[in-house]
């Protein structure tokens, strides 16, 4: 991973207030089923990031290409990736069709992949640590993390929303330094090509963006 790799993390989100990162949690736990039983919200989010870690240690082997192909099942097993996709749709979701559902999960889920294997290229000595968990409302669970490297001196905190959904943990938001959630940035960013032309060319949007991302 270059010096500037976590800037770049840190920078794709925006900032938002805390009294709007309490609205959009509200939506999403009325979306969520009431959980089934208990299990360690830590161990999957320390599954996945061992998981992101052997990628960047093979990054430049392995290609963007590589990366996806090596990234995608561990995503799609960590995410509630339909979920997102549902919320990044918000009232347009309603009114979709199955094909369409389906078209832009897969949207999402391309555009979503492509994203990690693009920023993660590479490793100069980056850790995750866990700080521990902090329940929220409504079997909402966060778990604090730090990503650090030797090019920096103070680390970035990471903190993923989890929740469980048929039993099973799923992250289904992540949290930068305290206070800038992605799916709140990606469903202000969505928001006029959904006006413009719904959840179709929603679809359309994020299947550009992954083939660019993914384009040698």
């Amino acid at each position: 991973m270059t010096r500037y790799r976590i800037s770049r993390i840190i920078n794709k989100f925006s900032p938002i207030s805390a009294s709007k990162s309490a609205v959009f949690l509200s939506i999403v736990m009325l979306l969520l089923p009431v959980p089934a039983r208990a299990e360690t919200a830590t161990a999957h989010v320390q599954n996945f990031q061992n998981g992101l870690i052997s990628v960047m240690k093979e990054a430049e082997q392995l290609g963007v290409q590589g990366r996806y192909d090596r990234l995608k099942p561990l995503i799609s097993d960590t995410f509630n990736l339909p979920l997102m996709a549902a919320l990044s749709a918000g009232p347009y979701w309603k009114g979709a069709d199955a094909t369409q559902r389906n078209r832009l999960v897969g949207a999402f889920t391309r555009m979503s992949v492509a994203t990690l294997a693009t920023l993660f290229d590479g490793y100069s000595g980056e850790t995750f640590t866990l700080d521990g968990e902090k329940q929220g409302p409504q079997g909402i669970t966060f778990v604090v993390t730090y990503l650090t490297s030797p090019s920096r001196q103070n680390g970035v905190e990471i903190s993923y929303v989890a929740r469980q959904s048929a039993g099973t943990w799923r992250l289904i938001d992540v949290i930068v330094d305290g206070g800038i959630s992605e799916m709140r940035v990606r469903i202000s960013e969505y928001s006029q090509t959904l006006k413009a032309g719904g959840i179709d060319a929603l679809s359309e949007l994020l299947e550009n963006k992954a083939a660019q991302l993914l384009t040698p």
